[in-house]
């Protein structure tokens, strides 16, 4: 196990330590919040589960994990889930593994969310990460050119780029797709947030503002607690 893995995995640990039985948590999407799922499941609590992502649901019903579906459940006490970056007052970039959409939705349904994730996400100034813009598919080249005129609203000039995998666009879970726009430096992330949600055809972005309560940072001195 590699550095990153290993602070990765501490990170999950810690998390899971937070967790009680009689829950409902939010399971988040990525390679960290897997950590989070194995460590969560290996205690063997009573809980539920609320996945981001088939990814996440499979894993967690493979380790014995039971799930729930967000609105069919009572309120969700507490979601864990892994970040890109990790900026200032715990902004966040997240979205690498095009779960952005249920993320937010699980973690804005959440009455704590706390965030992990290993030392290298934690950046003074986000926008170094591909920033991951889900849109609709009709029409998704018109509303790549409206992000454009977006992100030069925000003096970022770049275009965002379609995902591909193996040379075929990138789907969400939910059918969607991705654009990753590569800006640098995100200096008003929360001008930023309010232009793309502006544009019609944009479904959500990878701007986690104001929602975590706590980091839980694993380094190779142990896990460093953050709070906003």
């Amino acid at each position: 196990m590699n550095d990153a893995d290993a602070q990765k995995r501490a990170a999950g640990e810690a998390a899971a330590a937070l967790v009680q039985s009689g829950m409902v948590v939010g399971l988040g999407t990525g390679s960290t919040a897997a950590w989070f799922v194995k460590a969560l499941a290996a205690r063997k609590l009573d809980i539920i589960g609320v996945p981001t992502s088939q990814a996440t649901a499979d894993l967690a019903t493979s380790l014995g994990i039971r799930i729930g579906e967000l609105g069919e459940t009572r309120a969700i006490d507490l979601t864990v889930d892994g970040a890109d970056e990790v900026g200032p007052g715990l902004s966040l970039i997240k979205g690498g593994g095009a779960a952005l959409l249920r993320e937010k939705l699980v973690w804005e349904a959440s009455k704590s969310c706390v965030v992990i994730a290993d030392a290298a996400k934690q950046v003074k100034t986000l926008g170094k990460f591909p920033l991951p813009i889900e849109v609709v598919a009709f029409g998704h080249k018109t509303t790549a050119l409206r992000i454009c005129d977006a992100l030069a609203e925000c003096d970022i000039g770049i275009a965002p780029a379609l995902r591909r995998k193996d040379g075929e666009p990138v789907r969400t879970d939910g059918g969607n797709l991705i654009y990753d726009a590569h800006c640098g430096r995100i200096e008003e992330p929360a001008v930023l947030a309010a232009a793309l949600k502006s544009v019609t055809g944009v479904v959500d972005h990878g701007l986690f503002l104001d929602l975590a309560d706590r980091a839980l940072i694993g380094t190779p001195d142990g896990v460093i607690e953050l709070e906003p």
